[in-house]
């Protein structure tokens, strides 16, 4: 596979990693609200959406790194 065609997978993994966390928060969030989770609960869920996200702009990061280092 060639480094461009790389690149654009990993770019639409991370695509797929956002849309999905994003899809996960606001599902727990309507469920927490439906089944009156306890604040601690939905913390939780908050911190894990975090790290996901958190997570997702490391990869974009490397992402661009790599890219630069291509370009050298």
């Amino acid at each position: 596979m060639t480094q461009c065609g790389d690149t654009r997978r990993q770019g639409r993994v991370i695509a797929l990693l956002i849309a999905g966390v994003g899809l996960f928060w606001i599902g727990a969030t309507a469920l927490g609200g439906a089944l009156d989770w306890s604040q601690r609960i939905r913390a939780l869920f908050d911190l894990a959406a975090l790290a996901g996200f958190g997570l997702a702009l490391w990869m974009i990061y490397g992402l661009w790194r790599d890219s630069r280092k291509d370009k050298d």
